[in-house]
């Protein structure tokens, strides 16, 4: 069973076993296939026309669920056991505490471009080229800060207070747990640990930066944690016949082909795929 961990309690050999393998996907051509899977999910929920899978909407979590979940077999498939680990940011706050350390992400960017300088996806070490990309620039990029601090854990328990999922309209201005933990309502929580690291993570192809696993893992693990605490019918909604938006049996894009259509019905159990440490 994979058992995904803080990444403040990772051992140095856990870490360089994550990070050869990120660099490895990325070398095999794979990760930029995470990268442009994103973006376009990302563009067509902003877009009217399309129904709204990754954001902004009910399957915000199960989507991104199984997006961990299979860009995780990918890694395994480089160095057998290696799991994503999650970055607690009401904790680890620090621009200078790990995962910004030379041996796991590197560091804040530099003044000017906001390149990133060290560690392993630093761009001088020519394993990190970012070819997907929403402007011109060839590498990875971090401001770390802003006019908003990272959200504090009381934050994350307004959030783990709401009892319903999800409600009507099932957008950006619904009521409920999901949208409140993605970040427009309430603290900004998802939503502002994007724009606080900066760079590609304030940008479509937020993937770019690795650090994107880790904050979803805990996004991810904070759902599991309020899935404990409100087990029952409030695990998913909507159920049914719901226009724009994806339903708890109803296929999500780019999963939806194929013998085994994927569904937010599929994404609960997460004990299925995977615990946390």
């Amino acid at each position: 069973m994979t058992v995904r961990k803080n990444q403040a309690n990772l051992t140095a050999a856990e870490k360089k076993a994550f990070t050869d393998a990120v660099v490895e996907v990325k070398r095999r051509g794979v990760y930029d296939e995470f990268v442009t899977m994103h973006r376009t999910r990302f563009i067509q929920d902003m877009n009217p026309a399309h129904i709204r899978t990754g954001h902004n909407t009910p399957s915000f979590l199960p989507w991104h669920r199984q997006y961990l979940i299979a860009f995780e077999r990918e890694l395994q498939k480089v160095q057998w056991g290696v799991s994503i680990p999650y970055w607690d940011w009401t904790t680890a706050r620090s621009r200078t505490a790990s995962p910004w350390t030379p041996d796991l992400l590197g560091g804040a960017g530099r003044d000017g471009d906001s390149q990133v300088m060290d560690g392993p996806f630093a761009h001088s070490t020519g394993n990190w080229p970012i070819t997907v990309q929403t402007d011109t620039h060839p590498f990875l990029r971090r401001t770390l800060g802003g006019t908003y601090p990272l959200p504090l854990q009381s934050d994350v328990d307004q959030a783990m207070a709401q009892s319903t999922y999800d409600a009507p309209p099932w957008d950006e201005s619904a009521p409920g747990f999901r949208n409140t933990l993605e970040g427009n309502q309430g603290a900004w929580l998802h939503n502002q640990v994007h724009i606080w690291v900066g760079g590609q993570m304030a940008q479509p192809v937020s993937p770019n930066d690795p650090v994107f696993w880790l904050h979803h893992a805990f996004v991810d693990k904070l759902w599991a944690d309020w899935q404990r605490r409100y087990p029952g019918s409030s695990a998913y909604l909507p159920t049914g016949n719901t226009a724009g938006v994806v339903d708890l049996n109803e296929p999500m894009a780019p999963w939806d082909s194929g013998p085994n259509p994927v569904t937010p019905a599929h994404m609960l159990d997460h004990t299925r795929y995977y615990t946390y440490a």
